[in-house]
């Protein structure tokens, strides 16, 4: 019924959304960017490889022709087979977010799993489950890696926000009327409890509320 679309779209925007949240485009966007980064990548990487073979098999006086040959024979396949390894982990990437309705590294993990046994299913099942292993491990480790550096950049980063965070000017104790200033970031309150600035400083510029009125 009616009901049912409407939590399909709310469900679809939301999967939508968490791919965004994540840093990558949409599917079935994702598909062509994919496709297009891996060629370019695999077309980069051969031009320079095969520049180098051919330099190094051509005789002296035809380098130049040698590189040239090589890299305009060869650089354009291997962009090519890694065009066909992009399309089929992309493809696999979104079939698997589509399912389960959810980003994560587990659907990479899946994806070069399942590209991996595809892509060596003219071998036989043995070298296909080999593949897929190979392929499911290599994602983990680049998954894992990308995570593991995400935190340490995050810690980082709030680490230098609170060496560099400025100390609050010195305030005056309001304890029996008295106008004595405080050289320490500890001041009393009006029910004579103790209570240390920055700790209060850093409460309010964590209080969503806050920051709303700022934008404001």
């Amino acid at each position: 019924g009616r009901r049912g679309r409407d939590e399909r779209r709310v469900r679809l925007r939301r999967w939508r959304a968490s791919a965004m949240d994540q840093g990558r485009d949409p599917c079935p966007y994702r598909i062509l960017d994919d496709v297009g980064g891996a060629f370019a990548m695999g077309a980069g990487g051969g031009s320079i490889y095969h520049a180098v073979r051919g330099w190094r098999n051509s005789p002296a006086g035809e380098r130049m022709r040698g590189v040239t040959t090589a890299v305009k024979a060869r650089a354009p396949v291997l962009g090519g087979n890694f065009a066909v390894w992009g399309l089929l982990f992309a493809s696999f990437d979104c079939s698997f977010a589509a399912v389960r309705r959810k980003e994560d590294p587990w659907n990479s993990i899946a994806a070069g799993a399942a590209t991996g046994g595809v892509l060596s299913a003219r071998l036989g099942l043995r070298a296909m489950t080999k593949n897929a292993l190979v392929g499911g491990a290599l994602l983990a480790l680049i998954e894992g890696g990308s995570i593991y550096i995400t935190q340490k950049l995050t810690q980082a980063s709030n680490e230098q926000m609170n060496k560099t965070r400025a100390a609050p000017p010195p305030v005056t104790s309001t304890l029996n009327g008295t106008g004595a200033w405080l050289d320490t970031a500890n001041m009393v309150d009006a029910s004579r409890a103790s209570f240390d600035v920055n700790a209060a400083a850093a409460d309010v510029y964590t209080d969503n509320a806050y920051k709303d009125n700022l934008r404001a």
